[in-house]
């Protein structure tokens, strides 16, 4: 089928002759992805969140903004075109659907229109700088690999996941509580990872030394792979801010689930890498003797890794121990095993792109999906609506009759949903609201002005 015929044919297609058994091959196709920006990418919705409440008509928006915005398509067999810009919602929408990109990433606001970047740079003046971009974080579950033993690499399950969702909380409630950050937006990455948003004002407007502070706020992981101590937690007593993510999230979850379901101290070839963070070598040696002469016992009905845990706290933070990193170590481990791995880089700078939401994942097949920071615990990545599902909901349903309720009966309807009244509105409405309130400073500084 050629692009054309897949453009003028979209409403009435049935995929892979599915009319009768609804079934779609689980894959992911150039044409699937092409019904899918027809039908359900919420083209509407992300031309308003993009616009921060420009497009309307108070005369303060400026016309500008949603055209200073830079987006770049990956298109199939990795094609990659930056510095495209859009005036207007029905353009972003019809480009989408003719070029049907396999990626599309979001970049800054810049100061100029950035497909015209060229023009005013044979200028001379340095006037093309980006100016807006949202404060982003990338976590990916392969920086864990050190840590879990059930997948490497790409792979994830739900023994695993929970690290992302760790993340999460620990992220998002310093960004509310931390730095009075209101209107964040947590996506799923289609894959292996989540994306973070932070969308106020003023998240939007930090410079690149700023956004380096706040992800210099959340570093303590320091080490590399030939380190045994990868965690620096300096000072006699914890930051308030790691002292609350050590006793409300990661102290409960590393015993409660990432010591059983990762067997942390199950066997010698595991134990031995907790072990060798404990800066004094007799007490490593005294827990080592212990563990290995109780290797074939039967210790008890409860499970081991709970047990030999419940042992190497004991020693360590008994009164013998004199020495602060001795007792700290306890911390250490924990913080080693389950703080949130950042890519520090992407958060450092205005002008680095990330994947957009509602995006679909080339190698799953899976909608990147907005995750609800209140409910992640709930979140299972391994059910994510795919491209191929999605499709076949289409078909099963007959839900081309009423093409503007489409969406809606899928299941990536609760997605958009979410998107539109958790996230987005209210984000609109502080937009709106700060909009007006900027217009109303100026006009009051001029009438300040005439009265002198």
């Amino acid at each position: 089928m050629t692009r054309e015929e897949a453009e003028n044919g979209i409403d009435d297609m049935v995929i892979d002759g599915a009319q009768q058994a609804n079934a779609v091959p689980d894959r992911f196709d150039a044409n699937y992805l092409r019904i899918y920006y027809g039908k359900l990418f919420p083209h509407a919705d992300m031309f308003k969140w993009l616009s921060y409440g420009h497009d309307g008509k108070h005369p303060a928006c400026d016309k500008s903004y949603f055209g200073r915005r830079e987006f770049s398509f990956t298109l199939e067999n990795d094609i990659y075109i930056r510095f495209q810009s859009f005036n207007s919602a029905i353009e972003l929408e019809n480009s989408i659907k003719e070029k049907c990109p396999f990626k599309i990433d979001i970049g800054p606001v810049y100061s100029v229109d950035p497909a015209k970047r060229h023009a005013y740079a044979q200028s001379g003046d340095n006037v093309f700088t980006p100016v807006e971009r949202e404060l982003v974080f990338d976590i990916d579950i392969t920086d864990y690999d050190d840590v879990r033993y059930c997948c490497t690499g790409a792979d994830v399950c739900l023994q695993c996941w929970p690290l992302m969702t760790i993340a999460i909380k620990v992220i998002d409630t310093a960004l509310r509580d931390d730095f009075g950050f209101n209107h964040i937006l947590w996506v799923y990455s289609g894959r292996r990872g989540v994306h973070c948003w932070v969308c106020d004002g003023k998240a939007r407007r930090l410079t690149n030394e700023q956004r380096a502070a706040i992800a210099d706020y959340f570093r303590v992981y320091k080490g590399n792979e030939n380190s045994h101590k990868k965690i620096s937690l300096p000072g006699p007593v914890l930051h308030p801010f790691l002292a609350r993510s050590y006793t409300e999230v990661l102290k409960g979850f590393f015993e409660a689930k990432m010591l059983p379901n990762q067997n942390l101290l199950s066997s010698e070839e595991r134990y031995e890498k907790i072990l060798e963070m404990i800066p004094d070598a007799s007490v490593a040696s005294e827990l080592r003797g212990r563990w290995q002469e109780n290797k074939r016992a039967s210790m008890s009905k409860d499970d081991i890794n709970l047990v030999r845990w419940d042992q190497l706290k004991s020693v360590l933070q008994s009164g013998k121990q004199k020495t602060q990193g001795i007792r700290r170590c306890v911390e250490e481990i924990v913080f080693s095993f389950t703080y949130p791995r950042l890519d520090m880089e992407v958060s450092k700078h205005m002008n680095h792109l990330l994947k957009a939401p509602f995006c679909v994942h080339p190698k799953t097949g899976r909608v990147c999906v907005p995750i609800d920071p209140n409910n992640c615990d709930e979140f299972d990545p391994t059910i994510v609506p795919t491209l191929s599902q999605l499709l076949e909901e289409l078909n099963r349903e007959g839900l081309r009759q009423d093409a503007d309720n489409e969406g809606d009966r899928t299941s990536l309807g609760e997605s958009v949903k979410f998107f539109r009244t958790t996230f987005l509105q209210p984000l609109l409405k502080s937009c709106k609201e700060g909009i007006e309130s900027s217009y109303n400073a100026k006009l009051q500084q001029s009438k300040n002005a005439l009265s002198w």
